[in-house]
């Protein structure tokens, strides 16, 4: 189990790391649009994300 959780966190880093890698511009200019952002749109966004990766974790499991 603690392998597998590894794995996930490595590759969640590797996928978070490409943006600001190959459009560092572009990933500045999203941050600054989700900084602009209310806290209820965030926390849907949030919610949201969860959801799918759930769904996800469901469906490939």
């Amino acid at each position: 189990m603690w392998h597998d959780l590894m794995v996930a966190l490595a590759l969640l880093f590797v996928i978070e790391g490409i943006l600001p890698f190959l459009a560092p511009g572009l990933m500045r200019r999203m941050l600054l649009e989700v900084a602009r952002q209310d806290d209820r749109s965030l926390r849907l966004t949030g919610l949201f994300s969860m959801l799918a990766g759930v769904a996800f974790l469901y469906l490939f499991n």
